[in-house]
């Protein structure tokens, strides 16, 4: 079965992320044509990157470095729940995505942005990402917005139609996954 991660993408004290990821897996989880799990790139304590080869090395020197790997690279795409920053994803993600290079290759990659314009530049910025490490990364994509989804900027509270956004954001990380397997054999 088609494996996808949902990657919480942010580390901060009091992250509005983790609670978006489990909102998002559990509306996967209702789905029968993949397997969902959260990753929480908090648990991997990440340090700024600081393998002395580069990634697409593929030759990791330290424990977290493998575990990450580890973690990585045997699902088939990835949802990345990403805050926005100063118009940008989280430095937390950033660092966590450019620890690694092949276990991100022909995968399919979709995106929930959050923010006061919905987490849009933060999604922008990592399809420049996902590009660059040969994702796939789909047309739909989950906008919410901290003024219409949140109650008082930080209990989510999704509008009807946000559900209907991750299925149609879902339908396509799942199909490009399945597509995409040719290439990683």
């Amino acid at each position: 079965m088609t494996k996808i991660a949902i990657i919480i993408g942010s580390t901060r004290p009091g992250r509005k992320a983790e609670d978006v990821a489990k909102w998002v897996y559990e509306i996967a989880v209702k789905r029968n044509d993949a397997s969902f799990e959260l990753v929480d790139i908090a648990d991997y304590a990440l340090p700024l990157y600081d393998e002395p080869i580069p990634p697409v090395m593929g030759n990791y020197k330290h424990a977290h470095t493998l575990a990450w790997s580890e973690r990585i690279k045997g699902f088939d795409g990835f949802v990345f729940v990403t805050p926005e920053y100063n118009h940008s994803t989280s430095g937390a993600l950033k660092n966590a995505i450019d620890y690694l290079y092949h276990e991100w290759n022909d995968k399919a990659a979709g995106f929930v942005g959050y923010g006061s314009a919905g987490g849009s530049r933060a999604v922008e910025h990592l399809r420049q990402i996902a590009g660059e490490l040969r994702m796939a990364d789909v047309q739909a994509q989950v906008s919410l917005s901290l003024f219409h989804d949140f109650e008082n900027f930080s209990v989510l509270r999704p509008g009807p139609k946000q559900e209907a956004s991750v299925n149609n954001m879902l339908n396509q990380v799942v199909a490009w996954s399945g597509a995409l397997k040719t290439l990683r054999a």
